[in-house]
């Protein structure tokens, strides 16, 4: 028996409304278990960024070792990182989240720490010649000006977890990986599809996101109207 000329699941076609449809609520959970594994692990890494960037900024000696060792974490294969965390986390959401953080950290603290060099050394004087101590020169100057190149590294640090989040479907804890995963399994094109499209809607969002906000928090950054190119 042929399947109905209108039944698209039963001819498994790449691009399937009856699965958006019929699927609804295992898509809707799994974008929000993707969404949560993403902005979880990329705010934890951030938290765990500026310190790292001030510490390299301030002790130069810091520097070597601090973007040494992100940049060795970046380089593990996911397969061998979750491996080596799986001890410690399970087979968890936790297990994902921890992988994503340290991914994260190689480009958040690099971009970070660019911003802060990358303020004028009279900027610095100038407000200490105002009175501003350490931790006040850090929040009122130092790290305002660094938000061009840290919102940088932080938009790229968001799609690239976007994107990682995926591979967290081989512990069941993988958002739209999970489905991209089984539908592979089963050759169930409109799932893989499906699931692949979203994570890509997923991460030009969050990019645009973060690139609005980043206009608003740093008016002084935007091309001014009539100053020349």
């Amino acid at each position: 028996m042929t399947a109905p000329p209108d039944d698209c699941l039963a001819r498994n076609e790449w691009i399937c409304g009856a699965y958006l449809s019929t699927r609804r609520e295992i898509l809707l959970d799994a974008v929000v278990q993707h969404l949560q594994l993403t902005f979880v692990s990329v705010g934890l890494a951030l938290v765990i960024a500026v310190p790292l960037a001030v510490v390299a900024r301030r002790w130069r000696l810091a520097a070597g070792p601090v973007l040494g060792v992100t940049t060795v974490l970046y380089t593990i294969p996911s397969l061998a990182m979750f491996s080596l965390l799986l001890p410690l986390y399970g087979l968890s959401a936790a297990l994902v989240i921890a992988g994503l953080v340290l991914y994260s950290l190689t480009l958040l603290v690099r971009n970070v720490l660019a911003g802060l060099r990358a303020v004028p050394e009279e900027t610095r004087q100038a407000a200490r010649g105002m009175g501003y101590g350490p931790v006040r020169l850090l929040l009122a100057v130092e790290l305002p000006l660094a938000l061009p190149a840290s919102m940088a590294g932080l938009r790229i640090a968001t799609v690239s977890a976007v994107s990682l989040a995926t591979i967290g479907a081989i512990v069941g804890h993988g958002g739209l990986g999970n489905l991209i995963y089984s539908g592979m399994n089963t050759y169930f094109k409109a799932q893989v599809l499906t699931a692949s499209v979203l994570c890509v809607v997923i991460a030009v969002a969050a990019d645009l996101a973060l690139l609005l906000v980043q206009r608003c928090a740093t008016p002084w950054a935007r091309p001014q109207k009539g100053a020349p190119a």
